[in-house]
C-alpha cells in the first residue's frame, strides 16, 4: 500500500518504466479486515455489547502513520440489520425469476419463508455471504427437479412456504391451482430478465428480412402461324436480303 502514498501526495503514479499515469480526479475507497476479528470477539463488562475503538487500534497497529495520515476518514461496517438481510433474499429470488422467465415460471416467498431464510443466510461474522449457499440448496435445487421432469414443466407459479415437523423446519413448495393473479414487473437493480428464445424458423424470417411481392408473370405468346404481316420477306431461291434478283448461274463441267 505504500505505492498510493505518491498517488495521495502528488496526484499521479510513476511505473518503473517513467510512465505515469494521472490521478487528480481519483477518489480511492479502500477496504481492510483489519480489525474485523477484534470486533468479533466479545466485549468486556455488563454495559457494553460491541467493542468499540478496537478496529482503530488494530489500524494503527496494520498501517504506517504516513498511511494514515494522508486518509480523509476511516468508516467502520456495521451489521446488517434484519429488514436490509431481507431485501438481499429478494434479491435473489427476483434474480431466479429473471433467470425462469424464459419457462414462464414466477415465484412467490411467503413473510415466514423469508424469516427462515434471513435466520439461516446471515452470519454477523461472514454477513450475508451464506445466504447465496441457503438458496441454492433449499430453493434452486429441489425447484430445478419441478421445472425440468415436475409440475413446472409447462411453465406456472409456485409459491414457497416453511413446513414444520416437530422441531425441525423446512421449505416446501406449494402450486396454486387456477389463474394466479399477475405480480408487478420488478426487478432488482443491475438484474436482466433473460431474453426469450428465437425459434429456427423465427432466426430465418429475421435475416431474410421483409417479404417482397413477387413480379407477376408476364402472358405466353401463342404459336405462330405465320409470318407477320410488313415484316422481312423469306429468301427463295431468287430473293436475298434487300429483294433484289441474282441471276442463275449454269455449272459449266471442265
Amino acid at each position: 500500500y505504500n505505492i498510493l502514498l505518491q498517488v495521495m501526495d502528488h496526484g499521479k503514479l510513476t511505473d518503473h518504466n517513467g510512465k505515469s499515469v494521472d490521478f487528480r480526479n481519483v477518489i480511492l475507497i479502500m477496504t481492510t479486515n483489519a480489525g474485523a476479528v477484534d470486533l468479533s470477539k466479545a466485549a468486556y463488562g455488563f454495559t457494553r455489547n460491541k467493542r468499540e475503538g478496537d478496529d482503530i487500534e488494530a489500524i494503527n497497529r496494520t498501517f504506517a502513520p504516513e498511511f494514515r495520515n494522508r486518509l480523509d476518514a476511516v468508516i467502520p461496517f456495521a451489521h446488517l440489520s434484519p429488514e436490509i438481510i431481507g431485501q438481499v433474499v429478494e434479491k435473489f429470488v427476483l434474480q431466479l425469476e429473471a433467470q425462469l422467465a424464459d419457462r414462464n415460471v414466477t415465484i412467490e416467498l411467503s413473510d415466514e419463508a423469508t424469516a427462515w431464510l434471513v435466520e439461516r443466510g446471515y452470519d454477523e461474522q461472514m454477513g450475508a455471504r451464506p445466504m447465496g449457499r441457503v438458496i441454492q440448496e433449499h430453493i434452486k435445487t429441489p425447484l430445478a427437479d419441478e421445472v425440468l421432469f415436475g409440475r413446472l414443466k409447462g411453465g406456472g407459479h409456485v409459491r414457497v412456504v416453511v413446513e414444520h415437523d416437530g422441531s425441525k423446519s423446512k421449505l416446501v413448495f406449494e402450486f396454486p391451482e387456477g389463474p394466479v393473479t399477475p405480480k408487478p414487473d420488478k426487478i432488482a437493480p443491475g438484474v436482466k430478465r433473460a431474453p426469450r428464445r428465437k425459434t429456427d424458423a423465427s432466426k430465418a424470417a429475421a435475416k431474410a428480412g421483409p417479404k417482397k411481392a413477387a413480379p407477376k408473370a408476364a402472358p405466353k405468346a401463342g404459336p405462330k402461324s405465320g409470318p407477320k404481316p410488313g415484316g422481312p420477306k423469306p429468301s427463295g431461291p431468287t430473293g436475298g436480303s434487300g429483294g433484289r434478283h441474282v441471276p442463275k448461274v449454269p455449272l459449266v463441267k471442265a
